[in-house]
């Protein structure tokens, strides 16, 4: 819990447990992960730039290119305080097809516009019918920093597919950016935005089939869905060679929706085929298709959102129906097939937070949808009788604009902008220590005096989920003056996991978990806490669009509307950790998974650290690396436990073992003092998969991650001991 004092319990533990514990007399741990054996014991500064890359390999039918460029630390991915409050964002895709003229421009103004929906990686093809050749760029980062002008001209041709990502299954690795590529058949590019729910049932089939068999190069479940059709795909071929190209596609995208289980939004580009969009049966995330005249002809794009339209200059159609298949021919035809019975059971999550408020999903305006969630709300806020003492309605930056707005009009109270955001600052690297974790929310969000002094103000949120950065919020508006402190959200608690693309996966980090309205409040340091009630949430959706008889609400009610989501898939999925870096098991006492997840289980008692573990570790690694001339080191003073000393050196092998630890820093966690604790505090196995992911984005740090980083860990670490009486002392070798 953000809010929590280091070396206690955190706010939700206390509360679940119905006390208020005092703070065990503890000391301070230094929890690291070892690296590979050629990072150690250096003592100059390293280079860590790669040379220059560059490849270009013949496949089936088509040519593909990759991009030759300066591999580099991506984009530092932290969770920009209350900016990315409670929730990692999904994905976003973009198609166009042009008559004439280069269509990577456009869809990098359109990626741009759908950037909210991922900031991990940003990836583009584009294809040019005439010559069969495919160009390629993708890397870690955000759209901005992945394509400069180079890689622009570079990026050639008249159909174009781009994707933004952050990862909800796999991992963050660059490798695992789309877009995804098989050359055979044909030569297929694959962008998806959504989450498979049957993803080893379909890897284990496509890599053990019995006539032949597929290689997979990550953990995405992405690449299992291409490789699931282009599977289809030639059996289609090898079942009726002489039938129409086309009718094989579709065929292969038909017999690929009755495999595949989840949640898919999906646009590919296929050589002499063309465009080729689809949508999965229940149509939980969106696809929308929108329409260009020029005197060519007619122009196509398919998107996430069609917030995307309008920068570029095409209008919305419609959005593509659950279970349908949409192909743009080369010539701007356009075909369409529905290859599987659907019914339309879109997530309502996506209008709560995820989409833009300028968008239109399933015919529903996400603006007018947010502003009848207000509505709502207001009447709730009237039964709880506190109408007389609010002052002001505050909305907290930027999404829950439209539910406060409405929501001040209702109650007729003033509106007012209380907290204003600081839209430059980067994303921050979140410390160990309690008060730099606090100034990097204060660094993005500033609560006026002026505004709060003296009132009792009603905070508006669309939603609340972990609650670790509403804590601090509320703790700044009462710094700034408030007398009380009212709060709403929204939407209704979230309590369950969301399996189809919101990274979601534990009960564990929904502070709603187990608690009462009441407890949260008391929790998050609110007077008085109030949520949207389910029942009214689905009420607005079916105002707004009454063809949709279900909504999946599955994070708020725990109804899921695929047939395969059990408690056993739940508490898989729980153990994995969808979208985080996959840590495997290392010595006992030692690193590998159990470093990992001691250090996210201490960070005051919350699993934010999830959050934190998205970030780029080799950007961590170059901003450690700058003072060379100190080192960290504890010593003991006293018997109030470990202080921190100011020493002479800085030890470059712990530095870069702290860049891979799930929390992206040294992770000082306070913890009883306990009896001897055999092994080194970090290491393991983690460590070399952390290793792979930010060794300059290479795949060959793949063989790093074979060592044993454990034993060379013992040798450069220092070791732990606790003594019997309760006094902890930490040995640097």
């Amino acid at each position: 819990m953000a809010g929590a004092v280091l070396g206690q319990p955190s706010l939700v533990a206390r509360a679940r447990a119905g006390r208020t514990a005092a703070p065990a007399r503890a000391c301070v741990r230094t929890t690291n992960a070892a690296v590979p054996k050629h990072f150690m014991r250096l003592s100059a500064p390293l280079d860590l730039k790669p040379r220059m890359k560059a490849m270009r390999t013949r496949v089936g039918f088509g040519d593909t290119e990759v991009m030759p460029q300066r591999r580099r630390p991506a984009t530092f991915n932290l969770p920009q305080g209350a900016a990315r409050r409670s929730v990692v964002r999904m994905c976003g895709i973009i198609g166009i097809f042009k008559q004439e003229g280069n269509a990577a421009a456009e869809v990098y103004e359109a990626l741009l516009c759908l950037q909210h929906r991922g900031q991990d990686s940003a990836g583009m093809v584009t294809y040019e019918d005439s010559e069969g050749r495919f160009r390629e760029v993708k890397d870690n980062g955000l759209v901005k920093d992945v394509f400069d002008k180079e890689k622009m001209e570079y990026l050639s041709g008249s159909t174009g597919i781009g994707h933004v990502r952050y990862p909800t299954a796999g991992s963050s690795s660059a490798q695992e950016a789309q877009p995804f590529f098989v050359n055979s058949p044909l030569g297929i590019y694959l962008i998806h935005n959504g989450n498979l729910t049957n993803t080893d049932y379909l890897r284990q089939s496509i890599t053990r089939g019995d006539t032949f068999t597929r290689h997979l190069r990550t953990q995405s479940d992405s690449e299992v869905l291409l490789n699931v059709f282009a599977d289809e795909l030639q059996q289609s071929h090898i079942n009726d060679p002489n039938n129409d190209l086309i009718e094989q596609v579709f065929e292969a995208c038909k017999a690929t929706m009755e495999k595949v289980e989840g949640a898919y939004s999906v646009i590919q580009v296929i050589n002499q085929v063309g465009m080729f969009a689809y949508r999965d049966p229940h149509g939980i995330r969106p696809l929308v298709l929108g329409k260009r005249s020029s005197v060519y002809g007619n122009e196509w794009c398919v998107a996430s959102e069609d917030c995307a339209f309008g920068p570029i200059g095409f209008e919305r159609v419609r959005d593509i129906n659950p279970g349908e298949a949409l192909l743009v021919t080369p010539s701007g035809a356009i075909i369409s097939r529905q290859c599987v019975t659907a019914n339309l059971n879109p997530c309502i999550f996506e209008y709560i937070y995820l989409a833009r408020p300028d968008s239109v999903l399933n015919d529903i305006s996400v603006y007018e949808f947010q502003l009848s969630l207000g509505r709502k709300l207001a009447k709730r806020i009237e039964e709880m009788g506190i109408i007389d003492e609010v002052d002001m309605v505050v909305p907290v930056p930027d999404g829950s604009r439209p539910a406060a707005i409405e929501i001040a009009a209702m109650l007729n109270k003033p509106y007012r902008e209380g907290l204003v955001k600081n839209r430059y600052v980067g994303r921050t690297f979140i410390m160990p220590d309690q008060r730099l974790r606090e100034l990097s929310v204060r660094r993005k969000l500033n609560a006026m005096t002026t505004v709060f002094k003296d009132k009792c103000v009603l905070l508006v949120d669309d939603s609340i989920v972990r609650g670790t950065t509403m804590t601090q919020i509320v703790n700044m508006v009462r710094e700034a003056g408030a007398k009380k402190v009212f709060l709403a959200s929204a939407s209704p608690p979230v309590k369950y996991p969301n399996v189809y693309g919101v990274d979601l996966p534990s009960k564990k980090e929904f502070i709603a978990n187990n608690l009462t309205e009441e407890e949260v409040g008391r929790v998050l340091g609110a007077d008085l806490l109030i949520y949207q009630t389910i029942e009214d949430l689905i009420e607005v959706g079916k105002e707004h669009n009454p063809r949709i008889n279900t909504f999946d609400a599955s994070c708020f009610d725990a109804h899921y509307v695929t047939d395969n989501i059990t408690e056993e898939f739940l508490f898989q999925l729980e153990q994995k950790g969808r979208g985080k870096r996959q840590f495997k098991s290392g010595p006992v006492g030692g690193g590998g998974a159990g470093a990992a997840k001691g250090a996210e289980q201490s960070y005051c008692g919350e699993t934010q650290a999830a959050d934190e573990a998205e970030m780029n570790p080799a950007r961590a690694a170059r901003q450690l690396l700058r003072p060379l001339r100190l080192v960290w080191t504890e010593d003991r003073r006293g018997r109030g436990g470990l202080v921190q000393r100011n020493v002479r050196r800085l030890h470059l092998g712990c530095l870069l073992a702290a860049s891979w630890l799930p929390l992206g820093c040294i992770a000082a966690e306070r913890v009883p003092t306990a009896p001897r604790v055999p092994g080194p505090p970090g290491g393991g196995a983690g460590a070399a998969k952390g290793a792979e992911q930010s060794y300059c984005g290479e795949t060959q740090a793949a063989d790093e991650a074979e060592m044993n980083p454990a034993t060379d860990a013992r040798g450069s670490w220092g070791t732990w001991e606790a003594e019997d009486r309760g006094r902890g002392q930490s040995e640097a070798t």
